[in-house]
């Protein structure tokens, strides 16, 4: 991998880019780019010409930028999040039609929680989670369940770099994180009063795959009233054994990355063969070619 002098390799200084987009700044200037990498001018501009190129940055009006088309090509077949995706859809659906609130989907990305589906109401309660958007893990109920199951040292970890509190609620210290954690994992949920919004409930389970360990942590953001929240919960404890069944129950090959019907099945099948013997042609071709066959 190319480094500069500095030691940062190409390929890092490339991902500060693209990391500066957000959900909330969706399009930047160059300068503004300048200012949240902390890169130099000229490195930045040279940089974005490169991503330009490569359809990972695209131009916006205005002398603005934005991400490129390209990256959504690569995230829609990311087999983990797309999987994952189209097995819980339905569920996520069957949830949301009871709730009429926010239902939402994250995994656990480092130190945060990344939302990767969402189902919403116009009229729903204040929400802060946006699908490919992303949060502190102890500010989220989805935070907590995944926490609940994660290593020690990821706990650790999480609470040596801190949160922001947004709220009285927002839990105040390590301290008080573990004790979440502890009765998240004793009860096999969590609910989250005012954490982010104080007229917000998060209350999240997690989502089990192979071995018991947790993939995805099933979510609903209502109102923060006193309507019971047991049934909510069993809603979502249930809706969150379909997922996992449904990953427990998926074939090799493309069928755990697509919900379809059979006959598109046999078409993407068809494709797959087709491919694979094309690359087989184009390997005997290379190798043909190959000094040592001379």
């Amino acid at each position: 991998m190319a480094r500069r002098s500095d030691g940062e390799s190409v390929l890092r200084k490339h991902l500060r880019i693209l990391d500066a987009f957000e959900p909330q700044r969706p399009e930047l200037t160059l300068s503004e780019i300048v200012a949240i990498t902390g890169l130099a001018t000229s490195s930045t501009h040279r940089l974005l010409a490169e991503l330009l190129d490569e359809g990972l940055v695209e131009r916006a009006p205005g002398r603005l930028y934005r991400l490129g088309t390209r990256l959504w090509e690569y995230a829609s077949r990311t087999p983990g999040a797309l999987g994952l995706r189209e097995l819980a859809r339905p569920w996520l659906d069957a949830v949301h039609v009871r709730v009429r609130q926010h239902t939402q989907l994250a995994v656990l990305r480092g130190h945060e929680v990344l939302f990767i589906d969402r189902q919403s109401t116009r009229d729903a309660v204040i929400n802060a989670t946006l699908i490919g958007g992303r949060i502190p893990v102890p500010l989220s109920s989805s935070g907590i369940v995944l926490l609940a199951h994660a290593e020690e040292s990821l706990i650790d970890a999480v609470i040596a770099e801190g949160w922001p509190r947004t709220t009285r609620e927002t839990p105040a210290d390590g301290a008080e994180l573990r004790r979440l954690i502890r009765q998240a994992h004793a009860r096999g949920h969590a609910v989250c009063d005012g954490f982010i919004h104080v007229q917000s409930r998060g209350i999240a389970v997690p989502v089990m795959g192979p071995y018991g360990v947790p993939v995805a942590a099933l979510g609903v953001v209502v109102a923060r009233d006193d309507t019971p929240v047991l049934g909510t919960v069993e809603l979502l404890k249930g809706a969150a054994r379909g997922i996992s069944q449904a990953l427990l129950s998926t074939e090799t090959g493309i069928q755990p990355l697509l919900t379809t019907s059979r006959a598109s099945l046999e078409y993407f099948a068809t494709l797959d063969t087709d491919e694979d013997a094309e690359h087989r042609r184009m390997h005997r071709e290379r190798h043909s070619e190959s000094p040592h066959t001379r």
